[in-house]
């Protein structure tokens, strides 16, 4: 009995912070998305499905967001493998240290700073600029989605190498020895042994990178130039402009059904692949 209470005591903090920060606030957007907008904007309450009914009106916001979000994750995931590869396993360890500073030194400055300097760098006095003096067509890089994929890689791929760093990091360096001893080529060795011990690493990683970039806004609004449109800039627009806080809060909820849809067959994914460990995504 005093072991009950004190787990009640111990967990009730914790519980009543994700009932107040997390359910609560998912049950109101619920609520609201049942609703209907009021004269002057806002919330009227009422019980429609109106709101659901209009979400094809959207479906370019989430089309994009669809397509770029799993895609962004991808080109982090292997840009970031064998940079966090070469730094667990292959870096001299007396720079290693320095070496995972710069890869966080993005994250020293704002994003919103980060995103106007690349439109510095693919607006048109910058790469395009370039392009066009070695007499090559110019091309159009900024407001499209190239821009946001390039903005979208830079500003999250420091999320996907930390987490895979640190699964390669605590791999055991006796079982590679021990494959190569057993005449196992250095491919297989890579297929059977460091790839499979590296997937609660690239779990974590993606999965963080997937859920910001599903509710992205600032990279696509400023790279995009109001061009590409992720779900967030709909959301930005259906509750901040045209105050239609019903419609949004169904397009939310939609939103996070597609998110908790995703990231649940792609664990499942990840946990066959991995022999069906439970503990793949937990770092």
């Amino acid at each position: 009995m005093r072991s009950s209470v004190r787990t009640t005591l111990f967990l009730a903090p914790a519980t009543a912070w994700l009932l107040c920060m997390l359910v609560l606030p998912l049950v109101v957007v619920i609520v609201f998305s049942f609703g209907e907008r009021g004269a002057a904007g806002g919330y009227v309450p009422a019980f429609t499905l109106d709101n659901y009914a209009n979400l094809g009106s959207r479906w370019g916001a989430f089309r994009n967001t669809l397509t770029l979000a799993p895609l962004g994750t991808v080109l982090c995931l292997v840009i970031a493998w064998p940079l966090a590869y070469f730094l667990a396993l292959k870096a001299d360890p007396r720079w290693r240290t320095l070496l995972l500073i710069l890869v966080i030194v993005p994250f020293w400055t704002s994003i919103l700073i980060r995103s106007y300097a690349w439109i510095q760098i693919l607006g048109g006095n910058g790469l395009p600029s370039i392009i066009a003096s070695l007499g090559l067509p110019r091309p159009r890089l900024i407001n499209t989605p190239f821009a946001v994929m390039v903005g979208i890689v830079y500003g999250y791929l420091p999320l996907m190498v930390f987490p895979i760093y640190v699964a390669l990091e605590k791999l055991d360096r006796r079982l590679l020895e021990a494959s190569a001893d057993l005449g196992s080529p250095p491919w297989r060795t890579f297929l059977q042994v460091t790839l499979p011990l590296s997937m609660a690493g690239v779990a974590t990683g993606s999965m963080l990178v997937f859920i910001l970039l599903m509710g992205e806004f600032l990279i696509p609004q400023i790279l995009g130039g109001g061009k590409v449109f992720f779900v967030g800039n709909a959301l930005v627009d259906l509750f901040l402009q045209s105050r239609n806080w019903p419609f949004g809060a169904a397009v939310a909820a939609v939103l996070v059904i597609v998110m908790l849809t995703a990231v649940t067959l792609y664990l499942k994914a990840i946990k066959r692949v991995s022999g069906g460990r439970d503990d793949v995504a937990l770092m």
